[in-house]
């Protein structure tokens, strides 16, 4: 199998592992505080690449642990940290679905940012996949006539640090090794995510045993720091190299649709026909702002 095609098959994977896990991260914090929850989760994903990194890493490579890599990790790792906060903290009062698609806007987000931070031009494609996005915003979060709840806010503001978490990697993922980047950026999320529980959160839940064996808890700390934080992002740094941007970019918009997916086969959630409008407004937004447009008709149109 060529190694392009391994790399989208396993950039898929990741993208359904973040999608499904919505669910599982939701009926965890239901126990276990959000921030506390990012705490530790982090932590095990750290502990788990630094041994990857002993075992398989440092044998074969001559790794400089120096400023400038500590300060790119660290760097990643805040808008990283901000992303999970906004996007648990919203999951206590939104629904996986909406979390989900509301989340992938950061596809859209990317090329926005890339124009104003780091000047690349802005191309009509991008133009229009952004007015999709916000047109499936609007028929999601209104789909049952209400308005946007405070959860969907924190949500958006989860799609901008994941975003900016995309532009920051950009701009120094070429300059240091991945794994030691990525451990660098994970562990800063653990630390910030233990100093906002103890700032925040009830910290002596640690000491609960029936919180801390309940299986929704342990089950999603487990998943979720293996799965969909150790092997998820050092895949998705190491995996990147072999395949097109566009082409992930593409794999990266199937994640809400993962999102709804498992929402409606775990948890029974029901999407109406407006809501599911919004939901394909969205995800044309996200596949649009990545295609290629026709060099005539781009030119005629601008």
């Amino acid at each position: 199998m060529k190694k392009a095609t391994v790399a989208d098959l396993t950039l898929l994977f990741v993208v359904f592992i973040w999608g499904s896990t919505f669910v599982m991260v939701q009926n965890a914090i239901g126990f276990l505080e959000p921030h506390l929850f990012n705490a530790i989760r982090f932590f095990i994903a750290a502990v788990l690449l630094i041994i990857g990194y002993r075992i398989f890493y440092s044998k074969k490579i001559d790794v400089i642990w120096t400023r400038s890599l500590l300060f790119s990790g660290i760097k990643i790792g805040i808008w990283l940290f901000l992303g999970y906060a906004f996007q648990t903290v919203g999951l206590l009062t939104t629904t996986p679905a909406k979390a989900g698609f509301i989340t992938g806007l950061s596809v859209v987000l990317v090329p926005l940012f890339s124009l104003l931070l780091l000047k690349q031009k802005l191309r009509l494609p991008t133009i229009l996949g952004v007015l999709f996005a916000t047109f499936g915003l609007y028929f999601l979060t209104a789909a049952k006539g209400s308005t946007i709840v405070f959860g969907d806010v924190l949500v958006f503001f989860c799609a901008i640090s994941f975003a900016m978490q995309i532009i920051m990697t950009a701009k120094y993922a070429k300059a240091h090794p991945a794994l030691p980047l990525t451990i660098i950026q994970v562990l800063s999320v653990a630390i910030l995510s233990f100093v906002s529980a103890l700032l925040f959160e009830d910290f002596s839940v640690l000491m609960n045993p029936d919180v801390m064996l309940k299986p929704d808890v342990w089950s999603a700390l487990l998943v979720t720091a293996f799965f969909a934080t150790a092997f998820a992002f050092f895949a998705q740094t190491y995996f990147q190299s072999y395949t097109s941007p566009t082409r992930v970019a593409l794999i990266f918009a199937m994640e809400p649709v993962f999102a709804a997916l498992t929402s409606f086969v775990l948890i029974g959630e029901s999407l109406t026909t407006v809501s599911l409008i919004g939901c394909l407004f969205i995800l044309t937004g996200m596949i649009c702002a990545e295609l290629p447009f026709p060099k005539k008709l781009a030119a005629q149109l601008e």
